[in-house]
Parts: C-alpha cells; structure tokens; sequence
C-alpha cells in the first residue's frame, strides 16, 4: 500500500526543511569523515568510502574514529499517522564529540604547533597572511577559546590585537590576571575570507589542533567567547545568548560559554552579563572578587 502525499502546508513546508537540513548534514559527513547511524536498533554498514579519517594529515589527539550511536533528534509535533517524518539531524556545524588525549600521549604546545606546520588542510590558507596559533602561558590555569582570526589577528600572526582584542586585554586585566599569564587562541587558525563565519570543513581541519592544545595545557577553566567556540567544544547548537553564565564541561574541564569581545563592540549594554560570567570564572579558580 503506498503512502498517501500531505497536502497541509505546514507539513509540506517542514517536509521541506528536514530534507534539506539532512542533504547539508549528508554533504558534510562525506567531507568530514561521520559515520551516520539510525536511530532505530537496526545497525547501519558505514559505506566503504567514509573509512578514510576525516582530514588528510591532521593528527589525532584522541579523535575518534566514529560519531555517537545515535544522531539528536530536534522536538517537534507529532506529524500525522498516515506520514512518515524524515528524522530531524544536526546542523553541519556538529562535528564528532573529541577527547583529550590519546593512548596516554601528552602533546606539548610546541609539539602541536610543529605538527601544524605551515597547514594546508583546508581552503583557508590560500587567503590567509599568517597561521594564528595561539598566545600566553604554557602552565595557564585559564583558557580562552575564540572563533577565527580577524584581518589584524591574520597580519600579526597572534589572537585577539584588534579592538576586540584589546577589549578582551581589559577583561582580562579587569579579572586580576594577564594575558602572559593566561592562553588564548581560536577554533580556526586561519582568517576566513572577510571575517565570515568559519565554515564546517575548515573547524574540523583545525579541531585536531584546539584539542591538542587544550591536551598540552590541561587548564582548570575554559572560557569560550562566542557562538562557534562554544558550539564546537560542547557540541551545543543552543544559541550563545542561552548558553552564556551556566557552567558547562568539555572532557572534565569546567567551560564557561560567553559573548564575544567583538559582539560587546556593537553591543556594550551586554558587558554586564559578560562580566557576571567572568565572576563566576574567577570564584572558581580562587580569585579575589572584583568590582565592575
């Protein structure tokens, strides 16, 4: 018996939007490597052609070879009984969930910086002036995690020297700290063409290389500092303005998600809350409060 065709507009429209969220979630897992897998109990084979790691020439500090059991499915209303509902998936920034380290090995900042080298496994050196690694202390107790390099980040070859920059100078000093002594990078280390948003393929060549730093340093607190950031360490596509000031966890480390110093430029009512959450990162590594 075949099935019948909806005619509800509502229907149609959300037919129309699962499927095209499923093609870009297909197209991304062929680039990057995702073994897809039902949610039904029934085991799916991974085609033969996805067997290869997802970026030629990327190390893997503790990467693992296959996505969760099971891809999340989105709340929605039941549709009716007479339709079969395609499954909701992940948006194609949802890369699979890394661990620190692998097999025991401890990667050092310099190790993983060697291992980079002048990277060519993505599109973005081709517009790129200088890798942007990263910058601080080897024995930081706090990590801040941004999104990709700026025209000012891109020609100096160190994060976060621009007006966003400096103003993330200031939260940091404002906190009793420095930034010699705290560490600093991005979860791309090439600037994207115009300061676009990172795209999926260039977030999974760099992710081999974020979680080797975070492996070298094993810091007490993250603080990520924007939407992408912060999706990528927590696999979370909650929006940044739900996830800022609750105390999340990326492999045992407390994170502490929150507006980007470039967002508060546009946005200065917002450093309050910015503030609150940079209280609550300071309260948790033992620091004196401070006023605002």
């Amino acid at each position: 018996m075949s099935a019948q065709t909806p005619t509800d507009p509502e229907l149609l429209a959300e037919l129309k939007e699962a499927t095209a969220e499923l093609r870009a979630y297909t197209q991304w897992a062929d680039v990057a490597g995702v073994r897809i897998v039902s949610a039904a109990p029934a085991q799916v084979q991974r085609p033969a052609h996805l067997e290869s790691p997802p970026v030629r020439g990327a190390p893997q500090y503790g990467l693992p070879t296959q996505a969760p059991s099971a891809l999340p499915r989105a709340p929605s209303s039941p549709p009716p009984s007479n339709t079969t509902m395609p499954p909701k998936v992940p948006s194609a920034t949802a890369l699979p969930l890394p661990v620190l380290v692998a097999g025991g090995a401890n990667p050092t900042l310099d190790s993983v910086r060697t291992e980079l080298g002048e990277c060519t496994r993505c599109k973005l050196h081709k517009t790129r002036t200088k890798i942007v690694y990263g910058v601080g202390s080897p024995k930081a107790k706090l990590v801040f995690v941004g999104e990709a390099p700026g025209e000012d980040e891109d020609l100096s070859g160190e994060p976060f020297v621009g007006k966003a920059g400096q103003l993330l100078t200031k939260m940091i000093e404002a906190m009793g700290l420095s930034r010699d002594t705290v560490y600093i990078c991005n979860t791309t280390k090439c600037r994207p063409p115009n300061n676009r948003n990172p795209e999926p393929d260039e977030l999974s060549a760099c992710e081999p290389f974020l979680v080797g730093q975070l492996a070298a340093l094993k810091p007490q607190v993250i603080v990520t500092l924007g939407k992408f950031a912060a999706q990528a360490l927590l696999r979370d596509q909650t929006p940044i303005s739900r996830l800022r000031g609750e105390w999340r966890e990326y492999q045992g480390i407390p994170l502490m998600p929150t507006f980007h110093p470039a967002y508060l430029l546009r946005s200065p009512g917002e450093k309050g809350k910015v503030w609150a959450d940079l209280q609550l990162v300071m309260k948790k590594l033992g620091l004196p409060a401070k006023g605002a």
